[in-house]
């Protein structure tokens, strides 16, 4: 199992409690859960790396368990209670230097410091969608949900949020517009922030501005968006919605530079590789798959078996990876494992009988034109 866990270059977490690691170089995808102690409470949903060298993963699961998973030796080290059932399921993770970040749909994040008991807890408003971290600042996290506009806060001054987003106006009938962030991220090297709604619009919020409302919307299909990601290049965003669609919005102009194709069910995660032009994507269908970003070709596709909610991208070199050819080759004779079921099955002859009647009709309609036309000749 060690060596296993080595090599795989993507993880991935299911509904069913399992996490994935998948080796995009071997076309292999390995379980590192033991399957007959699985429970649906023990369900994947959220992953976040424990640290910068990427030896561990932490995996918060339904139950409010965060579990420690190395990369190196392949087996879970560790599992820490963070919470209960009663208080919804993980909607972000985060690591600082010396404590663990939780945050629940209830808006209740919580600050665990390393070998202390005690915790530091923040009230982010109620039906929390996303929680997510500043890379270049640890220390400031963002959250939004349903009716709960994108706050900031700073976990060392975790009273009060540094930054709350302010509505868009009313509409043209002098409407409230209902507020849904489903996903968020920080631009690199900067404080503004980018979210998708699940009324499919792609929002910019700038905290130096002192109008705090979006500096920057967009709008992409008609159905709500699910999750989104940062290309290493700047100016653009990955989002992905309810329909298996995903493209590559421009944050500078708000216009669709493209699609990428092949998703056939809702989109649940997504990550762009920190310095490739690649992003992975998973979700209902139960396949992760790994788009170019470039020309918005398939690179990989690898089927689960699971329903899929997140996905952790390596920092490795992916370009090493062969093409799918082969993955594409094993996802077909998974998808055909069922045809004994069709082989034992009785053969129905109503076809056959509908061509002979059919054949008999023609023949018939033959022989009354051929009298029709001696008659006539008569």
């Amino acid at each position: 199992m060690t060596g296993k866990s080595q090599v795989c270059s993507v993880w991935v977490g299911s509904e069913t409690g399992i996490l994935k690691g998948v080796s995009l170089a071997k076309k292999q995808a390995f379980n590192f859960c033991e399957l007959n102690s699985l429970s649906r409470d023990q369900e994947v949903c959220v992953l976040c790396w424990g640290d910068a060298q990427e030896t561990e993963v932490l995996v918060g699961c339904a139950n409010g368990a965060v579990k420690t998973f190395s990369t190196e030796k392949g087996i879970f080290t560790g599992s820490r209670q963070c919470g209960d059932s009663t208080q919804a399921k993980f909607t972000g993770l985060a690591v600082t230097d010396s404590s663990l970040v939780t945050c629940v749909e209830s808006g209740l994040m919580k600050i665990w410091k390393e070998g202390s008991t005690d915790t530091v807890e923040i009230n982010a408003g109620g039906s929390v969608c996303r929680m997510r971290q500043n890379p270049s600042q640890l220390h400031h996290v963002a959250t939004g949900g349903k009716q709960n506009p994108v706050k900031v806060w700073d976990l060392e001054r975790p009273d009060t949020p540094i930054f709350a987003a302010k509505n868009v106006r009313n509409d043209w009938l002098d409407l409230r517009v209902p507020e849904w962030v489903r996903d968020l991220a920080f631009l690199p090297d900067s404080e503004k922030i980018v979210t998708c709604t699940g009324h499919h619009q792609v929002r910019v919020y700038d905290p130096a501005s002192p109008q705090r409302r979006p500096v920057i919307e967009a709008q992409f299909g008609e159905y709500p968006l699910t999750a989104l990601s940062l290309p290493s290049t700047p100016g653009s965003v990955v989002v992905g919605n309810t329909q298996g669609q995903v493209a590559v919005l421009d944050l500078r102009k708000g216009l669709v530079r493209g699609c990428l194709k092949g998703l056939a069910g809702a989109v649940r995660g997504l990550q762009c590789h920190p310095s490739l032009p690649l992003v992975a994507s998973c979700g209902l269908d139960r396949f992760l798959r790994v788009h170019s970003l470039e020309d918005r070709t398939l690179q990989h596709k690898v089927y689960l078996k699971s329903r899929l909610n997140c996905v952790l991208l390596s920092s490795r070199d992916l370009e090493a990876c062969p093409p799918e050819a082969d993955a594409e080759q094993e996802v077909k004779e998974e998808d055909g494992a069922g045809d004994e079921v069709w082989d034992t099955m009785e053969t129905v002859m109503e076809k056959n009988k509908k061509r002979r009647i059919d054949e008999k009709a023609d023949s018939v309609g033959k022989k009354t034109s051929t009298k029709r036309r001696k008659a006539v000749k008569k």
